[in-house]
């Protein structure tokens, strides 16, 4: 085949381009035009093995260091952060891994006692969905969405897969297994509906990369304080674009991350500024699922159950 320098580049084919300028208008519920959701990710990991988050260099497996840093979200700073959730009544969706029904089952039914949305997040952190053969990751949809519904009386309608790891099927197996939504995808301040190849949409709800303390504190070594400032700092500005468009604002949280003391310190400062908003009606503090159903209401677009 002949060089082209200017063939088409490969696409998606999941949805077209669309500029947030010329879009449908719209108001969320209470009239608000900003939808914010705090997302609360529970996570576990394998001893000895596989991937994980790391606050030191990687040591040959078992890798003590890293793995109990995660460790201490699970044990103690996702309990700091409900604390600080409850004292503000604000509610959020646990992104939880599966195995966790087997670790500490008591942290998921604080969550679940607490009225958070559970949202799917495979069964552990330690291995990636687009590794696996198409039965495989198929399978792995299913039983997630199963066991979540077996311990805690929900299936889940959303999924963010481990590490926002994909396979090119990855949209296809989540509609074909009943999610509504997925929060892989980061490339807009406004639900998105998404192609898949059974003729279904799957919902695409905004999830942070930028507003998300693992990239920020971990991978750019972004102070806590500044993490604060700039979760203040998004909220105003989206605030002011909010009145052309309605948007959402994602805040993507770790335990073993934002739950250290001093990060929770400053956290505290942020999360006030959000429930301040919530209290003048300025924003919308709400779920991913709930922005999901309201989006494909006013798109008259069905939602999967």
């Amino acid at each position: 085949m002949a060089y082209d320098p200017l063939s088409p580049v490969a696409h998606h084919s999941r949805f077209d381009y669309l500029p947030i300028t010329r879009r449908p208008d719209y108001r969320w519920p209470g009239g608000a035009r900003l939808a914010v959701y705090l997302g609360f990710n529970l996570e576990h990991f394998s001893f000895g093995e596989g991937l994980g988050a790391m606050i030191g260099p990687a040591h040959p497996h078992p890798d003590v260091l890293n793995y109990s840093w995660r460790e201490y979200g699970n044990r103690v700073g996702a309990w700091r952060c409900l604390e600080l959730f409850d004292s503000l009544g604000m509610n959020a969706a646990t992104l939880l891994n599966t195995a966790l029904y087997d670790h500490c089952p008591e942290l998921i039914a604080a969550c679940v006692e607490r009225g958070h949305e559970l949202v799917g997040h495979g069964h552990s952190n330690s291995l990636r969905q687009a590794d696996l053969e198409e039965a495989q990751e198929a399978a792995l949809l299913a039983a997630c969405r199963e066991r979540i519904r077996a311990h805690s009386g929900v299936a889940p309608q959303g999924w963010l897969s481990p590490w926002i790891s994909e396979s090119r099927l990855t949209p296809d197996l989540l509609a074909e297994a009943g999610y509504a939504y997925s929060l892989n995808w980061a490339h807009d301040d406004q639900p998105v509906p998404m192609r898949t190849r059974g003729g279904g949409l799957l919902w695409s709800v905004p999830y942070p990369q930028e507003l998300n303390d693992i990239p920020m504190i971990i991978a750019r070594q972004m102070d806590a304080k500044d993490f604060a400032q700039m979760i203040i700092d998004n909220c105003d500005e989206m605030l002011v674009q909010s009145r052309a468009q309605p948007l959402v604002m994602g805040l993507a949280l770790h335990p073993y991350i934002v739950g250290q003391p001093y990060r929770l310190r400053h956290l505290r400062r942020a999360l006030a500024h959000l429930a301040a908003l919530r209290e003048r009606g300025e924003i919308w503090l709400t779920t991913p699922g709930a922005i999901c159903a309201h989006a494909a209401q006013v798109h008259g677009a069905a939602v999967a159950s």
